[in-house]
């Protein structure tokens, strides 16, 4: 399949036909992850498990460095 992006006010966009978006399960709200290989353009459904370690893992930055004022005001 080949298409072409369209304008869409200063950046330009990629339409993704139905049948594909079905295909892998995703809608218009679906987060994807755009990636690149320095000659191709990824798109992936983002996946939650990378996002919930995302999450873990800003929640550990977040306790090494105001763990001890954080618990401070929860006394």
């Amino acid at each position: 399949m080949v298409k072409k992006l369209i304008q869409h006010g200063n950046s330009a966009a990629l339409v993704i036909d139905k049948p594909i978006l079905e295909m892998l399960n995703i809608s218009a709200d679906t987060p994807l992850e755009i990636t690149t290989d320095g000659k191709n353009i990824i798109v992936s459904p983002q996946n939650e498990a990378k996002e919930e370690g995302d999450i873990l893992r800003s929640l550990e930055k977040i306790n090494r460095k105001y763990g001890k004022t954080l618990k401070k005001l929860g006394e």
